[in-house]
């Protein structure tokens, strides 16, 4: 299994990498909706501050979102999916090669969308291990949920508007504890005791056990 997804993972972002997607087309998405939310909000630096972490959240789920999209769009084109079945492919393997490719993706947004709040907003980094963590195991439970999703939604005609129905209240736990702990990590130096990112760590690792048991019958369907 960990060999499938080694592959699936290097097959998705040698696409990516080739396609060139995420550096012409997500990050200036990214960019442009972060100066977007700051004109919205006004030139006051504390209210930009204390805004932040929502902002941060909302473009980093949004830009997950296009990055699964563009994922399974992939093996949408020319039965590509029943190709991999076909190959022998572990659906474990397929699962979790296609969870790491999405979460690298995300964290290279996340990582330029932190560097765009810092200094765009001014937000200050009381404690970096907290905000890095959390993001971490924020981003693995959005790629999980996004990942078992995806593939379901890519079975039908409508898949385009049927993945954000379907992800946004499974994550809705994540970005909300994600939020919290970004603003703990902005305002204190709790650091990685902090409540919120336990919820974090609990609910990645649950979505992404789901997947990995659940992915099989998805692609069967």
């Amino acid at each position: 299994m960990i060999r499938d997804a080694l592959e699936i993972a290097k097959k998705d972002l040698l696409i990516e990498a080739r396609s060139r997607v995420l550096l012409n087309q997500l990050l200036p998405f990214v960019a442009v909706v972060l100066i977007l939310f700051g004109f919205a909000v006004g030139t006051q630096n504390r209210t930009l501050v204390d805004i932040s972490p929502g902002v941060f959240w909302v473009i980093a789920f949004l830009s997950a979102l296009l990055a699964i999209q563009r994922s399974f769009s992939i093996e949408a084109e020319n039965q590509a999916k029943d190709g991999l079945l076909a190959y022998g492919l572990e659906p474990g393997g397929i699962f979790l090669g296609k969870v790491v490719s999405i979460f690298f993706e995300c964290i290279v947004v996340e990582v330029f969308l932190g560097l765009g709040v810092v200094f765009i907003y001014g937000m200050r980094l009381n404690s970096v291990a907290l905000l890095i963590v959390s993001a971490g195991f924020a981003t693995l439970g959005v790629a999980s949920v996004g990942t078992l999703f995806g593939a379901l939604a890519a079975a039908t005609k409508v898949r385009e508007t049927l993945l954000p129905l379907l992800v946004l209240p499974s994550t809705a736990p994540v970005l909300l504890a994600a939020t919290k702990a970004w603003e703990d990590g902005i305002t204190s130096r709790v650091g990685i005791g902090d409540p919120w990112l336990g919820l974090l760590v609990v609910f990645g690792l649950i979505y992404l056990a789901i997947g990995l048991v659940s992915f099989g019958s998805v692609l069967e369907d």
